[in-house]
C-alpha cells in the first residue's frame, strides 16, 4: 500500500523512492525515537553537486480527526511547504516527498529538500557581527522581511507551531542600499492551518516572543512591519 505521490503502478516513482531511501550521507539529525517510530536527517549531494537534506522516517506518524489511524509526519510537512510557497513565504525547495506502507503496515517516508544556500540562523547572523557590518538600515530590512513572511503565513491561516528564532534563517546579499534580504522558515513538521488567521498569529508570535533574543525596541519594530501586512492582531504582544 502507498500514500499520496507514490503509486504501485508507477515504476519511475518507485525507483525514485528507493533511490533516495538507499542514499547515505552525513547525519544532521541522528535517528531518534518519537511518535511511535524513528526519524533522522542526512545531507547528501545529487549529481551536479547540489546539497540536499533527506528526512527518512519509519513508523513516524501523527493522528488527527482526519487521520485517526495515523499519517506520516513528512506528508504534513510537505503540505505546509507547498502551501507556504504559494503564499510567497520563504521555505526550502521541495525536491521529493513520498510515503510507502508495507505488508506489515509499517510506514516508510521520505522528505527531500534543497539546502538553503547562503542562509544562516538569524541568531548566528547577529553573532557573526553581520548587523554591525551591514548597518541599521539593512537590519531594519531584515526585521521587515521576517515580519512580512510571518504575516503572509498567518494570513493564509497557517500556524508554524514551533516558531523559535533558530527556525528563522536569513541571507543578505550585497551591501548598503543594494543589499538583498531573503528569509526562510524551517522545521515545518508541526505546521497546520487554524480556523482563523488571528489564532495562527497569536500562537506563533507569543511563542517567538519567548524564544528570541530581540529586545523591546527591536520587537516593536518587528510588530510595526508585521502590522503593515497583517493588521493589528499583535498589539497586545508589545
Amino acid at each position: 500500500m502507498t500514500a499520496d505521490s507514490v503509486s504501485p503502478s508507477d515504476a519511475a516513482t518507485e525507483d525514485r523512492f528507493e533511490f533516495y531511501w538507499q542514499q547515505q550521507g552525513e547525519w544532521v539529525e541522528e535517528p531518534n525515537q518519537r511518535r511511535g517510530g524513528e526519524s533522522g536527517v542526512q545531507r547528501i549531494y545529487e549529481e551536479g553537486g547540489r546539497l540536499l537534506y533527506v528526512k527518512r522516517q519509519v513508523g513516524h506518524t501523527y493522528r488527527s480527526w482526519r487521520y485517526p489511524l495515523g499519517r506520516p509526519t513528512v506528508l504534513r510537512e510537505r503540505d505546509a511547504l507547498q502551501a507556504l510557497t504559494k503564499l510567497s513565504v520563504g521555505v526550502p525547495e521541495l525536491v521529493y516527498c513520498a510515503a510507502r506502507q508495507g505488508a506489515d503496515k509499517q510506514w516508510r517516508a521520505l522528505l527531500v529538500t534543497a539546502a538553503l544556500e547562503g542562509f544562516v540562523e538569524v541568531d548566528n547572523w547577529y553573532a557573526a557581527g553581520e548587523r554591525e557590518r551591514h548597518g541599521e538600515a539593512v537590519h531594519d530590512r531584515v526585521l521587515e522581511s521576517i515580519a512580512h513572511n510571518l504575516a503572509r503565513m498567518h494570513l493564509g491561516r497557517w500556524q508554524h507551531s514551533c516558531l523559535y528564532a533558530k527556525h528563522i534563517f536569513v541571507r543578505v546579499t550585497g551591501t548598503g542600499e543594494s543589499a538583498v534580504v531573503d528569509v526562510a522558515l524551517l522545521d515545518l513538521e508541526k505546521c497546520r492551518q487554524r480556523l482563523t488567521a488571528h489564532k495562527a498569529a497569536l500562537h506563533d508570535l507569543k511563542q517567538l516572543r519567548r524564544h528570541s533574543s530581540w529586545n523591546a525596541d527591536e520587537w516593536k519594530k518587528l510588530n510595526y512591519f508585521y502590522e503593515k501586512v497583517f493588521g493589528s492582531a499583535i498589539k497586545g504582544l508589545r
